[in-house]
């Protein structure tokens, strides 16, 4: 009997080691490749809010970190890229967080041009309804693409909003928490430029993204 048990261990543990190195070497082969794509969608929505006409340097290789837990919504560090233009700051894209979506938090990156106009906003990652909360990704409407060309006239600016609450923006019929939360952390991570500007655009490149 205990020869029996200690043959079924011993090829339960075969196995399970066989199927461990299966998994190391599947993900040893295939990472690579999850690096190129997440990089080349990284480069592709870097230039979604920062228009190519803003800057003539790669984006992805001028990366800093930045935290701030009330401005950007998170203790963790963010990363922010800072666009250049024959060598002089043009503009930055931050990545950003809204935590008070209805479903969790919304991940962002807001593009801003050096005078505090916002060039374009994208959701890196959400867990909104579907049908409802996820108009906010640009592959389901152009409800983001409302950010464009705005800026920020001080903490108290009421005209960022949505409409309900006397703001500029729109919000989505059945729901209304989401655009709400996504609007405020546009406007935080503005007021956050504004007030770390010099700092931001002139601070050498402190973090990596690709490899």
């Amino acid at each position: 009997m205990m020869n029996s048990i200690q043959k079924n261990g011993l090829l339960l543990l075969i196995f399970a080691l066989a199927c461990t190195g299966l998994v190391a070497i599947t993900y040893v082969i295939t990472k690579p490749k999850i690096d190129e794509e997440e990089l080349l969608n990284k480069y592709k929505v870097l230039n979604q809010v920062i228009p190519p006409e803003l800057h003539d340097n790669e984006l992805v290789h001028h990366c800093i970190n930045v935290q701030d837990d009330h401005l950007l919504g998170s203790r963790n560090r963010h990363h922010a890229y800072v666009a250049t233009l024959n060598n002089a700051p043009s503009a930055i894209a931050i990545e950003t967080t809204a935590p008070n979506g209805y479903t969790g938090r919304i991940e962002l990156i807001v593009g801003i041009a050096i005078d505090g106009t916002v060039t374009g906003v994208r959701v890196l990652d959400h867990k909104e309804t579907p049908g409802l909360g996820d108009k906010i990704d640009k592959r389901k409407s152009d409800w983001i693409d409302s950010f464009v060309g705005k800026s920020v006239d001080g903490n108290k600016d009421s005209k960022w909003g949505v409409r309900k609450d006397g703001g500029q923006f729109d919000q989505f019929t059945g729901a209304t928490i989401t655009p709400r939360a996504v609007v405020a952390a546009v406007k935080r991570t503005v007021l956050f430029y504004q007030a770390n500007q010099d700092e931001l655009m002139n601070r050498a490149a402190d973090c990596e993204v690709s490899k």
